[in-house]
Formats: structure tokens, C-alpha cells, sequence
């Protein structure tokens, strides 16, 4: 075909527009841009290595949240990855929470004015060690029963309204348009739960629905480096990443050239997205530790040779409130709940503190693998021991049971009912999520005088000796069931807690149950206690009725003196000599505490949470307290309690 002189020459300044149009830079201006080309990240065209690290916004007082990025960013990173949990966003249908720590867009554009970028894991599902793995439990009550992680279309509708709220918050903060956000991940290692491809189609196309249908958002999944996980948990052909996670210490190589059987041809960067630091610890174990050195051995084999890697965590945080996970091992009764703390063992510790062997040998790896500037290491932040503090016992539970419970949601039924239906958490017998008290009474009036009968626990026996009062009245059985933690891994997280089955005592069926919904959002109706706390959804005791007292739950109450600004520092309260239950510091939850058990004795109290003046401390003690009654300001973590120790 012959062309003219003239149609040639708008047929080159057409190519020219299209090769305009198609560059990285219009009219001299750089475009942003984070995709894969030729098995490499690229960032604005030019080759880019992530060297990330988990810090979640959720476990980190917000005061901290610039500080913890801080010591990140000097540590050598260049990316922070976050989950998203659901259940802190909504924790009762559409009642949405976007402040405080909860304040998600405040985190992220932190990030950016620190240079940082962002891998955000929008979920549903993140696991994270963290309660139900994110789902609000509310889901759980839900009949027909949800099938959660699934293409469901009932627990779909609901996705997309949890989605239809967030993910435009944090659209504008996509690295194409200026933000800090390079790469969006759906679920969370979804190959070793189910192989449900629909649902994964589904997130995918609901993300691209709100954040963008280019090749410029880079939405990826996480999954084991087996055949088996990446068989089930990928999804190439919908353009997605698929990136790793394995053991430290593992030959990391043969894994990535796995990983690239799961990608589309030239679009498989060799990227870590779990690079373990350290490891969770449940109640009743000894602390995980691992080695500083061989840790920074295994993340050099990554970087030195230009892979990418997250390391996770980076900073673990504290599970303030209720919020701690648990896992399961053989089967649903094999119950392993999560400490309050989440240390982790990472380089940057629960506290802040990063003067230690793990954060100066992986420093002195990203510096010498990357070329990463040495930043200055920053100082520890410092921590104040205020010494023994006397408590009192201001009620003890049966007295004030009434005003701790919501009206609005005692319940009368036949049988007990799970806590997610009422509120709060229930207790069974046979079977127990997850623990629960015993107390038998005879009937005199509105006068409870219970007498401690035991312990069912769901790990454990599920049968218990009741005492015979030999009383003139009717006899009162009372269970109170404590949730210590939603299942946040595995085949058994559809978790429902609190009496799942009949009670029987002898072989006979009790009825007639009346279920106190306990929570400590109401315990300002109390004349002495006022303790709401700051965290969303954290009541967490549910108390059964069917119409000296060593055992019996009680609150205590301390309060120390802080003359100035300069005295505020952070500090731990040790525990030892007390048995089980959840404290406050001001009106704010930090957290389970169970030194009977151990190994974590002492609990973190950053000091934002801290003031001038009067500072108060409530303890709800499930069983005994330190004979003494009292607890100690320590300046350093313990987790040295328990049998094991």
C-alpha cells in the first residue's frame, strides 16, 4: 500500500502521540507507577527492590505510630505492610470506626511524610494473630450460618458493603494518585484454608471495582511456598501477584523459581512478603526466640542477590483490649490462645526498643546488601519504674453484676445461647469456648452468696464436681465464661464462643438459663469505677444463672501520683502473686494478664496512656489476688511466669 507524503506524516505524529501517551514522563513530568516487568519491581520505570517490614497500626498506641515508623524506616526499610482488620473498623454492623486507632487514612499518610511506601492487606481474612482473624464476630451470629472465606453470596454482600466503605478512603492514597500505597493484597494465604477460585475472582474484581482497573495497581495474594498453597491461592490469569512466604532459614531460590510457575511470564519479582523475625508465643508455653545471626543470614541470602523481602514483623505491638488471637492443633479443643503481648521477638520490640542484637545484625544486612543509607539509630525511649502500688477491693462481682450487664441484653431462654447471639461470650458443658467458673448457691432472694465449684476449660476437662449445699431453698448454678480469644487460623474459625451445648448435671438437662451479656463499656454506672475503654468491642465475659468465697471475681482499684510532665514515661505493671484477668490504666484496656500460666508476667503501659496528677489502675481478678494486693511499675517485659519457666 503507497502512501502519500501527507499521510505519512500524520501517520508518524500519531505514532509519536501514541508513544507519548504510553511513556513514563508527559510534558517533563515524572508518572507514578509501580508494576513488574522482566521479573523486576519498577517504580516509576526504574528497577526497585521492597525492603519492607510489618508494623500494624492497631497494636501501636497512635501517639507511637511516628516513632515505630521512624525506627522502621532507620532500620533500613523502605516499605511498611499493614493489615486491615475488619472487626476493629465494624464492630457491630455499619457502626464503622475510623478514629483513634482506628484512623487508617492518619496512618497511611503518616507513612508517606516519612518517605515511606505501603503494602496494604485489605483482607477480608488477614489472620495476623489477631481475634477471629479479623472478621467482627457479629458475622457469626448470622443464620443460616455464613461460610466464611468462601463465595458464599450472603457473606459476600457483606464484603462488599465492609469494602464499599473502606476502600474509597483509601483510593486516594494509591501510589498513582500520590499516595504511599503500591500494592493492595486480597485475603491472606488462602491456599492452605480452601480452593475456592470464585471467591478470589470475586475480591479481585470488587477491589479493581474501587481502586482502579489498570495494570498500575498491583494487587497481589500471599501463600506458602509449596506446590499445594500456590496450586489453590493464586490466581494469575486475573493479572495477580503471587508472592511467598517459607521458613527462615530455608533455601529461599528454589521457592522463587516456584513462585514463578504461579505468575504470568516476566511478571514474578522474587518477594517474601512473611520474612519471620520471630515467631507468636501462646499462654502456658515458654517465649519464641530466635537467633540475631541466623536470622540475618537467611535475610541476606534474599537481598544480596536483589530480592525482595518483608520482614514480619518489624514491630509487633501489643494485643490491647481483646483482641488477641488463638490457634488450634489436632482438633477445636486443642485451644491455644495468643498472649497480650505481640513482641514477636522483631528487631523493633514491644517497647520500642531497638538497641538489641536482632535490629543492629539486620541494620548492618539491608545496609550492606542494598546500599541503604545508615540512618541514625534512635535512642530507646525511657521507661520509669514507679514502684509497688497498693489496690483495694472496691466490688466483688456477684454484687454487682446487675450494673455491669446491659439490661437491654439479658436474655431468658431454654438453653444458653452463644455470646456472639447475646453480646459477649458463653460457656459449655460438655463443651467450653473457652473457659469457664463455677459457682453454686442456695436461692435467698436477690442475696447471691456463691460458693466456687471450679474450672471447665476447653482444653482441658470438661466435667466438674458440683458441692451439695444442702439448702432449705432452691440451689443456683452459676457460670461465668470468659472468650479468650477468637480462632484466627485454620479449619476451625467459624469460632463461636460460650456454652455451644446442654448443661447436664447428672445426666439431666437444665433449662431455663438466664445470660447476663458482661461489659465493661457500662462499669461507669459504678459510682467508684469508670472504666470505658478506648478500644471498639471489648466485652468479653458472659454470666450464666440457672435460678469464705476465695475464688469469687472481684475488681480492685490503685491509684499513683504523677507530679509532672517530665515523670510520664513508659512502664510495665508486673503481675506476679496474681492469678487471671484484664487491667486498666484510665480507663484504658491493656490487656489479659495470667501469670498463673505465663509466660508473660508483666504487661505494657505506653506511656500516652499515662497523666498529670491522679492516675488510676482497675484490675478484675478472676480468681485470687497477690496476697498482698498489690502489683508492681517495673521498667523492663518479663516473661518468666508460669510452670514452664
Amino acid at each position: 500500500m503507497a502512501f502519500s507524503g501527507g499521510h505519512l506524516r500524520d501517520l508518524l505524529l500519531a505514532l509519536a502521540l501514541c508513544l507519548a501517551l504510553a511513556s513514563p514522563s508527559v510534558g517533563g513530568e515524572a508518572s507514578r507507577t509501580f508494576w513488574i516487568e522482566d521479573d523486576t519491581f519498577r517504580k516509576d520505570g526504574a528497577p526497585f527492590q521492597i525492603v519492607g517490614g510489618d508494623v500494624h497500626y492497631f497494636r501501636i498506641v497512635p501517639e507511637y505510630w511516628k516513632d515505630r515508623l521512624l525506627r522502621a524506616k532507620a532500620l533500613g526499610l523502605n516499605t511498611i505492610q499493614t493489615y486491615v482488620p475488619w472487626n476493629l473498623h465494624e464492630p457491630e454492623p455499619q457502626r464503622w470506626e475510623f478514629k483513634g486507632f482506628a484512623d487508617i487514612e492518619a496512618y497511611l499518610k503518616l507513612a508517606q511524610e516519612l518517605e515511606m511506601l505501603v503494602m496494604l492487606r485489605v483482607g477480608p481474612y488477614i489472620c495476623g494473630e489477631w481475634d477471629l482473624g479479623g472478621f467482627p464476630p457479629w458475622l457469626l451470629t448470622i443464620e443460616p450460618a455464613l461460610k466464611l472465606r468462601s463465595s458464599d453470596s450472603t457473606y459476600l454482600s457483606l464484603v462488599e458493603r465492609w469494602w464499599g466503605v473502606l476502600l474509597p478512603k483509601v483510593a486516594s492514597l494509591l501510589y498513582k494518585n500520590g499516595g504511599p500505597i503500591i500494592m493492595v493484597q486480597i485475603e491472606n494465604e488462602f491456599g492452605s484454608f480452601g480452593d475456592d477460585k470464585k471467591y478470589l475472582h470475586y475480591l479481585v474484581e470488587l477491589a479493581r471495582r474501587y481502586l482502579g482497573n489498570d495494570i498500575i495497581l498491583l494487587v497481589y495474594t500471599t501463600d506458602g511456598g509449596a506446590i499445594g498453597n500456590l496450586k489453590n491461592g493464586s490466581i494469575p490469569q486475573d493479572d495477580v501477584f503471587a508472592a511467598v512466604d517459607f521458613e527462615t532459614g530455608s533455601n529461599p531460590w528454589p521457592i522463587f523459581r516456584l513462585q514463578k510457575q504461579y505468575n504470568l511470564p516476566g511478571k514474578s519479582a522474587p518477594l517474601s512478603s512473611e520474612f519471620y523475625t520471630g515467631w507468636l508465643t501462646h499462654w502456658g508455653e515458654s517465649i519464641a526466640t530466635t537467633g540475631a545471626a541466623s536470622t540475618a543470614k537467611a535475610l541476606k541470602t534474599i537481598l544480596c542477590r536483589n530480592g525482595s523481602a518483608v520482614v514480619q514483623m518489624a514491630h509487633g505491638g501489643t494485643n490491647f483490649g481483646f483482641y488477641n488471637g488463638a490457634n488450634t492443633g489436632q482438633n477445636e479443643s486443642d485451644y491455644k490462645p495468643d498472649l497480650t503481648s505481640y513482641d514477636y521477638d522483631a528487631p523493633i520490640k514491644e517497647h520500642g526498643d531497638v538497641h538489641n542484637s536482632k535490629y543492629k545484625a539486620l541494620r548492618r544486612v539491608i545496609h550492606e546488601c542494598t546500599g541503604a543509607p545508615l540512618h541514625p539509630l534512635p535512642s530507646d525511649i525511657e521507661k520509669a519504674s514507679y514502684g509497688l502500688l497498693k489496690l483495694q477491693k472496691v466490688a466483688s462481682f456477684f454484687d454487682i453484676i446487675d450494673s455491669i450487664s446491659d439490661p437491654l441484653k439479658v436474655t431468658v431462654s431454654e438453653y444458653p445461647l452463644y455470646m456472639e447471639q447475646i453480646g459477649q461470650i458463653i460457656l459449655s458443658i460438655p463443651k467450653v469456648h473457652d473457659r469457664a467458673q463455677v459457682f453454686v448457691s442456695c436461692s435467698l432472694g436477690d442475696v447471691r452468696n456463691p460458693r466456687y465449684a471450679g474450672v471447665i476449660e476447653r482444653w482441658s476437662s470438661n466435667t466438674l464436681e458440683i458441692p451439695n449445699l444442702s439448702c432449705s431453698s432452691n440451689t443456683t448454678l452459676y457460670i461465668l465464661v470468659e472468650n479468650m480469644g477468637r480462632v484466627n487460623y485454620g479449619p476451625y474459625i467459624f469460632d463461636r464462643k460460650g456454652i455451644l451445648s446442654p448443661v447436664h448435671i447428672d445426666g439431666i438437662t437444665l433449662r431455663n438459663w438466664k445470660m447476663y451479656p458482661l461489659s465493661f463499656n457500662v462499669l461507669d454506672n459504678l459510682p467508684k469505677l469508670q472504666l470505658i475503654t478506648q478500644m471498639p468491642d471489648v466485652r468479653e465475659l458472659t454470666f450464666y444463672s440457672n435460678e469464705s468465697i476465695s475464688a469469687e471475681p472481684k475488681f480492685y482499684e490503685g491509684h499513683f501520683h504523677i507530679e509532672s510532665e517530665s515523670e510520664i514515661k513508659d512502664t510495665f505493671i508486673s503481675f506476679r502473686g496474681w492469678n487471671k484477668g484484664v487491667a486498666f490504666v484510665n480507663n484504658f484496656n491493656i490487656g489479659r494478664f495470667w501469670p498463673a500460666r505465663g509466660p508473660q508476667c508483666a504487661l505494657y503501659v505506653p506511656s500516652p496512656i499515662l497523666r498529670i496528677g491522679d492516675n488510676i489502675v482497675v484490675i478484675f481478678e478472676l480468681h485470687g489476688p497477690n496476697p498482698e494486693l498489690t502489683i508492681n511499675f517495673v521498667k523492663d517485659p518479663d516473661f518468666t511466669c508460669g510452670a514452664k519457666q
